[in-house]
C-alpha cells in the first residue's frame, strides 16, 4: 500500500502547485488557432452518417447548444493552458445541463453530475472552466446582462472553493458517503423561491419512471410489447424507418439470439451477483435505436424494453462509448475498453450510481455502456430560470462538482490549499468564462456560415421527421 502523507505535506503540495500554475493564469483560454469545422468533422467520424446532419442541426439552434455539442473544441484549447498537475478522472463535459436529479438504488433523489461520456484523467480545473463558461454562454443566450452573469460564475467558483475546503476536513469514509440530496438542498436553499422549485422538481421526478414511459413509447399486441417508431428520434434499426445503412442495421430482435445476446451476456458479467439475479427476472421485448442529447447524436444508442413476470417494464439505455476528448488532448494511461472507462468514471465521481450500470463490446467492435433510460431523472430547465434561480443553480452545481472531485481524487486537501481563501481563482475564472464565451460565439458564427453555405449539412428534428410523413 502507498505511504500516507501528512496533512501538512498535502497542503504544501497544493500551495506548491501555484508555482506551476499561478491562479491568475487560469484566465487564459488557450490555443484557439484551429479550424472548428475540421475538429467537429473529426469528432463525427464513425457516427451514423444519416444522423450527423441532425447533430449539426441541434447544435445550430444557439451558441449554447453549439457549446454543448463541441466539447472537443474546448478540450483542444485547454490543452495549451497551464494546469495544476493535480489530475484524476474528471467528468470532461461538466456544463450546466449535465447536472441533474436521479434516484439512487435506495430510491433517494439526489443531485449530481449525470453525463460521463467524456470522463478521463485530466486537470480538475478543466471541469470547473467548462462549467463556468456554460453559465456565461447560457446567460447571454437568455438575455441576462453581464453583471448578474459574472455573479453566477463567481458563485460557482466560491461554492467550489468553500465546499472543497469543507471536504478537506472529512475523513475518507465520510467523504465517500457524502451525498447531495434534494432534502439537503432544500434545507440550505437561500430563498423561498428556490425551495419551492426544488420541491416541485422533486415531485416531478417521482412521476418519471419506467411505468410512466411504457404507454408513451410502446404498444402491446398478443401479450408482447413493441416500441413505437418516432423517427428520427426512435426507430427500429432493421425496420422501414431505419436511418442506418445496410452495414449498420444489426440491432433487431432477430439478431438478438446471436451477436447481441453475446454482448448482453458480457454486460451481465460486469454487474455484481445480486444485480445479475435482478435483471435475469426480466425478459426482452424489443430493441430500438434512440437518438439522445446534442453531443451524442450519431453515436450508436439503443433502448431495450424488458418486462418482468408481472408485466412491469424496465427500460435500459445502451450508449456507445467512444474515445474521450479529454484523453485526446490530455493523454495519460491507455484505455483498453471505452465502456469500462465510462462506467468506472461514473462510479467514482457520482455519490451513487445506477443499479444497472455496466459495459460491453458489441457487434463491429463498438463499445457500449448500459444504464436505465429513466429512473426519476430530471434536468434543469435553464431557459425558464430567472436570475435568482440561476444564482442558486450555480451554487448547487459548484457544490456538486466539488463533491465529485473530492471523492474521485482523494485530493480535497491539495485542491483546497491551492485555491486558498481569497478571490484570485474566482476572478481568473470569471475572466476566462467571458473570454471563452466570446470565442464560442466566434466558433458558432463559423459553424452557422458553414451550414448555410452547404459546407456541412445541418437538419432539424422537424425536417428529418417530415421525411417519414405520408
Amino acid at each position: 500500500m502507498a505511504e500516507i502523507q501528512t496533512l501538512a505535506r498535502r497542503q504544501e503540495i497544493g500551495r506548491e502547485a501555484r508555482e506551476r500554475a499561478k491562479r491568475s493564469l487560469h484566465a487564459q483560454i488557450g490555443d484557439t488557432d484551429r479550424d472548428p469545422i475540421e475538429l467537429l468533422r473529426q469528432n463525427s467520424a464513425g457516427r451514423v452518417k444519416a444522423l450527423v446532419p441532425l447533430r449539426y442541426g441541434r447544435m445550430s439552434v444557439s451558441p449554447f447548444t453549439f457549446f454543448r455539442g463541441s466539447a472537443v473544441l474546448q478540450a483542444h484549447d485547454l490543452a495549451a493552458t497551464v494546469n495544476t498537475g493535480i489530475t484524476f478522472p474528471i467528468c470532461g463535459d461538466a456544463h450546466l445541463s449535465n447536472f441533474g436529479g436521479f434516484a439512487t438504488p435506495e430510491r433517494q433523489l439526489v443531485f449530481d453530475l449525470n453525463d460521463f461520456d467524456e470522463v478521463a484523467t485530466g486537470p480538475w480545473e478543466w471541469d470547473v472552466k467548462r462549467l463556468a463558461a456554460s453559465f456565461v454562454i447560457a446567460g447571454q443566450h437568455m438575455g441576462v446582462s453581464n453583471g448578474p452573469i459574472g455573479d453566477f460564475v463567481a458563485t460557482v467558483a466560491h461554492e467550489y472553493r468553500d465546499r472543497m475546503r469543507e471536504y478537506s476536513a472529512y475523513s475518507t469514509l465520510d467523504l465517500w458517503h457524502e451525498i447531495v440530496t434534494f432534502e439537503h438542498m432544500m434545507d440550505t436553499a437561500a430563498t423561498e423561491e428556490g425551495r419551492r422549485l426544488l420541491l416541485k422538481t422533486k415531485e416531478k421526478a417521482v412521476g418519471r419512471t419506467n411505468e410512466s414511459m411504457l404507454a408513451r413509447m410502446a404498444t402491446q399486441d398478443n401479450g408482447r410489447w413493441s416500441l413505437l417508431d418516432a423517427p428520427p428520434a426512435l426507430f427500429h434499426p432493421a425496420g422501414p424507418n431505419t436511418l442506418l445503412g445496410k452495414d449498420e442495421a444489426w440491432s433487431n430482435t432477430t439478431a438478438w439470439d446471436g451477436k447481441l445476446a453475446s454482448a448482453f451476456d458480457d454486460y451481465l458479467g460486469t454487474l455484481s451477483t445480486e444485480r445479475r439475479a435482478l435483471i435475469e427476472q426480466f425478459e426482452l421485448q424489443d430493441v430500438a435505436f434512440k437518438v439522445v442529447g446534442v453531443g451524442s447524436v450519431g453515436t450508436f444508442c439503443l433502448v431495450l424494453l424488458l418486462v418482468d413476470g408481472h408485466g412491469a417494464p424496465l427500460f435500459l439505455q445502451v450508449k456507445e462509448a467512444r474515445e474521450s476528448v479529454i484523453a485526446r488532448y490530455f493523454p495519460t494511461e491507455a484505455v483498453q475498453r471505452q465502456g469500462q472507462r465510462v462506467v468506472s468514471g461514473q462510479r467514482l465521481l457520482q455519490a451513487a450510481s445506477d443499479a444497472f450500470l455496466g459495459w460491453t463490446t458489441g457487434p463491429a467492435g463498438r463499445e457500449f455502456y448500459f444504464r436505465q433510460l429513466r429512473d426519476m431523472k430530471v434536468s434543469a430547465e435553464v431557459e425558464r430560470m430567472n436570475n435568482t434561480i440561476m444564482q442558486g443553480y450555480a451554487r448547487i452545481c459548484g457544490w456538486a462538482l466539488a463533491r465529485s472531485h473530492a471523492k474521485a481524487s482523494g485530493k480535497a486537501i491539495e485542491i483546497a490549499a491551492y485555491l486558498g481563501s481569497g478571490n484570485r481563482f474566482a476572478d481568473a475564472l470569471t475572466e476566462y468564462a467571458f473570454a471563452y464565451a466570446e470565442q464560442n460565439e466566434k466558433d458558432y458564427g463559423v459553424f452557422v456560415r458553414a451550414c448555410r453555405s452547404g459546407k456541412i449539412q445541418a437538419r432539424s428534428d422537424e425536417d428529418m421527421a417530415a421525411d417519414f410523413r405520408i
